[in-house]
């Protein structure tokens, strides 16, 4: 019951009470990434979601406007802006996701949206049952070091995250990404 109804009633919840709370800090990195370059605030990119379909994912521009859409992993040799740099470092670009957990794009918990170029990791998570969750804006690779982790470790994370998929280990995620959070990201 918990995966059909009430995870969706808790990521509206939860993601709303953020965004207003975060309204103020989103205002200012909306506005300083404006003044630096005038280029546009958001950074949307096309990610896979549920049961393998398409949806774009929206996320604070960090890099030049123009700049090709890369895995994470592939991006360190691409050039961040100034204030991408800070944004990045304190993970505040991932903070429009919020509106995606909103539409229904998203969860708060589940794997990492896969852009549409990583055909492999997207048929490994097909075949395994990973695919029928909401992507999330943290998980379970994700507290364990997500970024530079092989794609079947990802993957091993992301079945066993569909397989005990419940309330109480959503929260232990959420939990567990807080101190990830203050750790320097190995891209910026």
């Amino acid at each position: 019951m918990y995966d059909r109804f009430l995870k969706r009633i808790f990521d509206v919840c939860v993601a709303s009470f953020a965004l207003v709370l975060l309204s103020p800090v989103m205002i200012i990195v909306a506005i300083l990434i404006k003044l630096e370059d005038g280029g546009d605030v958001l950074f949307r990119q096309a990610r896979i979601g549920k049961d393998s379909g398409h949806f774009t994912v929206f996320k604070f521009r960090s890099m030049p406007m123009g700049t090709a859409n890369l895995p994470s992993a592939l991006a360190a040799d691409v050039k961040v802006t100034r204030i991408g740099r800070f944004i990045r470092r304190t993970n505040l670009d991932e903070l429009p996701q919020l509106f995606n957990v909103i539409r229904g794009d998203m969860s708060l918990v589940g794997p990492r949206p896969p852009i549409p170029s990583q055909v492999e990791l997207c048929a490994m998570r097909k075949q395994n049952g990973a695919d029928r969750c909401l992507p999330g804006i943290t998980g379970l690779a994700q507290i364990r070091g997500y970024d530079y982790m092989p794609e079947t470790e990802k993957v091993g994370y992301d079945k066993e995250y569909a397989e005990r998929l419940s309330f109480w280990l959503d929260l232990k995620i959420i939990f567990g990404t807080l101190p990830v959070l203050t750790r320097k990201p190995p891209v910026y």
